[in-house]
């Protein structure tokens, strides 16, 4: 049943042009990502320092790193979950505080113990901002940009990547370890200009507000005024506000859900294994140290332009159709670094392992936005980045079995690709017939696919 109207909300945003309201709703996105990146990795860059201040042993190093970690896989279920169930952006707002505030007390807990702490707390905040923002972005962006905007958003974390590592040279020297966590704190005194850029879904809005607060964001958006004639808004469902969770496993999603998380999970066990042990394999390859940790930048560099380029290709090609050989280029180009040789190749290498490695999981993103209605939009990106999570864990183990077999360098990287391999074949198997009416979701079957 819907209200009088001659376009449905999907219909009148999807019509929409790129506006002020969508250059200051990605602005603030980009910004809460950088920092969202910048506090999830500057512990890497002060770890040296703690190690000699407290003493800690490299195994109490690693516990304190994996408090984060578990911290973001309860945030992105919880946050996620949340969302969907009271409006997205209080949610995001407030998982901005908790990783903001709780990194910067990093700077003056006393003790590793209190440092741990603040990093689980920093942790929870860090996993609720993916499932808010991306699905806010997809609720209104216009036709034929979903893709691009996420692949933009997605982008700024290797940005912020790079930030940490140069803050933290800068500071260090100077001020020690605690000013570099201090600037975590500066997003704190963004938060009531964020809000004003990050609307809460329309049927969101609907449920919780009436029709006229979705009217004044539709506006917004326009530019103008919007009469309640023209926009149609769909009566939500008593299902869709019980249980997301149960949904993503009902009408045809089942298989689709299982496999984007087997993706998911294998994306990020590639990832993070290969951002541990990448400079080590260097080493044992010939190469010094300082030629090493170059490769981690370049690696960046070619996830920057490999998002941003594919991003803008999945909007024209559909997503599944741009992201299964981008996994199976990943695991190509990790195949192929064994067997290089110069460091000018072995940086083109590392680059496009980058942009499509990277650039795959940054879309993958994009991809679980779409292919889900929008009440369960954020449970789903959030239980998918949380079962990614679960990967990222186990992929620097899988490295270190890797290195301890004493295997042929080209053998570590032939192994570093299969899970590149078994993503693509996961979402290969993801079944578009199966989805639900797409009047429920915000892009068509041709689209998604």
């Amino acid at each position: 049943m819907r209200m009088t109207g001659t376009a449905t909300v999907r219909e009148f945003i999807e019509q929409r042009s790129f506006s002020r309201f969508h250059f200051w709703m990605l602005f603030w996105t980009c910004f809460i990502i950088t920092f969202d990146m910048y506090d999830l990795v500057v512990y890497g860059a002060v770890l040296p320092v703690l190690i000699k201040q407290w003493g800690i042993t490299p195994v109490e190093a690693g516990a304190i790193g994996s408090y984060g970690f578990f911290g973001m896989m309860l945030g992105a279920v919880g946050f996620g979950v949340l969302a969907d169930r009271f409006g997205r952006k209080r949610i995001l707002l407030t998982a901005v505080v908790l990783f903001s505030a709780s990194t910067a007390l990093c700077g003056f807990a006393p003790s590793p113990t209190v440092f741990s702490v603040f990093r689980f707390l920093a942790g929870l905040g860090i996993g609720g901002i993916l499932p808010t923002v991306i699905a806010t972005l997809t609720d209104y962006a216009p036709k034929g940009r979903a893709n691009s905007y996420v692949a933009i958003v997605m982008s700024f974390f290797h940005v912020g990547g790079i930030v940490a590592a140069l803050v933290a040279m800068a500071l260090i020297p100077r001020l020690g370890w605690q000013a570099v966590y201090w600037l975590a704190a500066i997003p704190l005194f963004f938060v009531p200009f964020m809000g004003r850029y990050f609307p809460d879904s329309p049927s969101v809005l609907v449920r919780r507000r009436g029709p006229d607060a979705a009217l004044r964001v539709l506006g917004d958006l326009a530019g103008r005024p919007v009469a309640a004639a023209e926009v149609s808004f769909p009566a939500p469902e008593a299902k869709e506000q019980r249980a997301p969770i149960q949904a993503l496993f009902t009408e045809g999603r089942a298989l689709g859900t299982v496999m984007i998380w087997i993706a998911f999970f294998m994306c990020l066990l590639m990832l993070n294994g290969l951002t541990v042990w990448l400079p080590q394999l260097m080493v044992r390859s010939g190469y010094d140290l300082g030629s090493s940790l170059n490769f981690p930048i370049w690696q960046n560099i070619g996830a920057i332009v490999g998002t941003l380029f594919f991003g803008r290709l999945a909007d024209r090609l559909g997503v599944k159709r741009v992201l299964v050989p981008m996994y199976v280029g990943a695991a190509i180009s990790l195949g192929l670094l064994g067997f290089g040789s110069g460091l000018v190749l072995l940086l083109a290498l590392i680059a496009v392992t980058g942009a499509t490695a990277n650039g795959a999981q940054n879309l993958s993103y994009a991809f679980v936005a779409q292919y889900y209605p929008p009440f369960m939009r954020s449970t789903a990106i959030g239980l998918a980045s949380a079962v990614g999570r679960i990967g990222a864990i186990f992929g620097p183990i899988f490295g270190g079995v890797l290195l301890t077999m004493n295997l042929p360098i080209s053998a570590n990287f032939l192994w570093f690709g299969l899970p590149g391999l078994l993503a693509a074949l996961a979402f290969w198997f993801v079944p578009l017939k199966g989805k639900p009416d797409p009047a429920k979701s915000p892009l068509s079957l041709e689209e998604a696919s």
